[in-house]
């Protein structure tokens, strides 16, 4: 199995990290993707990726941490795939948050420029979305942008799921899911083509079902496995192998040697 989506370098791992992906490894986790969300924490990530075989990085600027963007930002984004080329896996985590107080035009130009960076590096992106799907849609056809990524948490409709999809994205299947409540979010992921799907866990967010207000681990990823199989029509091993399959596809030099 492959977590597409972990924040294993945030400091509420720093205790027992070197635990965390040993359990991983004997769940049958082998690669965990870490995603940059601030220029201040890429390097870290470089070296924690270095550190751990099973770690492999993308690096980007999150909506999330807009505070204190400035455009040097994007040019050392730049400087950093151009360094870590042929090991990075993608421009990531980025995208549109609406729920947020940062303003919409500093949302959309961020996005627009790293997904002009992606493209330059011919790479995927992995994109964060809340109450922005509409958006995110138009920019990337505005952009005619072509190398694709991973839709982060996929939660919209299905036909969101089939733009998405015609685009060249799949779509991250994380903790939602084991929710009885996501009735839309679990009916979208059960029609939709199996070759579009992909594991996640976004821990340590996005606890699952009757773990919440626990940290969330990658070591969960075989539960939502499990509860994705409950939900599609092909069998265990079938789904398995695809999700496996399938993020490589999108997120090639996950198999890439390490960064160092």
């Amino acid at each position: 199995m492959i977590d597409s989506h972990c924040h294993l370098d945030f400091s509420v791992f720093d205790d027992d990290r070197a635990q965390v992906l040993t359990k991983c490894d004997e769940l049958g986790v082998k690669h965990i993707v870490l995603p940059g969300t601030q220029a201040d924490t890429w390097k870290r990530l470089i070296a924690l990726c270095c550190q751990y075989k099973q770690l492999k990085f993308a690096l980007g600027i999150h909506p999330y941490f807009l505070q204190d963007f400035n455009n040097a930002h994007l040019c050392l984004l730049d400087d950093n795939l151009r360094d870590q080329q042929g090991v990075v896996v993608a421009v990531g985590e980025i995208g549109l948050d609406y729920s947020l107080s940062t303003g919409v035009d500093i949302q959309e130009h961020v996005f627009r420029e790293q997904l002009r960076i992606a493209q330059k590096h011919q790479l995927p992106v992995i994109v964060h979305h809340r109450r922005s799907q509409n958006a995110l849609i138009r920019i990337i056809k505005q952009l005619k942008f072509s190398n694709a990524g991973i839709v982060h948490a996929f939660s919209g409709s299905l036909y969101e799921a089939q733009t998405y999809i015609g685009l060249g994205f799949k779509l991250g299947v994380g903790g939602t899911i084991t929710y009885p409540r996501a009735q839309k979010t679990r009916k979208v992921l059960s029609q939709v083509p199996l070759s579009s799907l992909v594991l996640e866990t976004d821990a340590p967010d996005m606890p699952i079902n009757n773990k919440q207000g626990e940290r969330n681990s990658p070591s969960y990823l075989p539960l939502i496995l499990h509860e994705l199989q409950s939900l599609r029509p092909e069998c265990a091993n079938e789904i398995q192998q695809a999700c496996w399959q399938n993020t490589l596809d999108i997120l090639p030099n996950i198999l890439n040697a390490r960064a160092c």
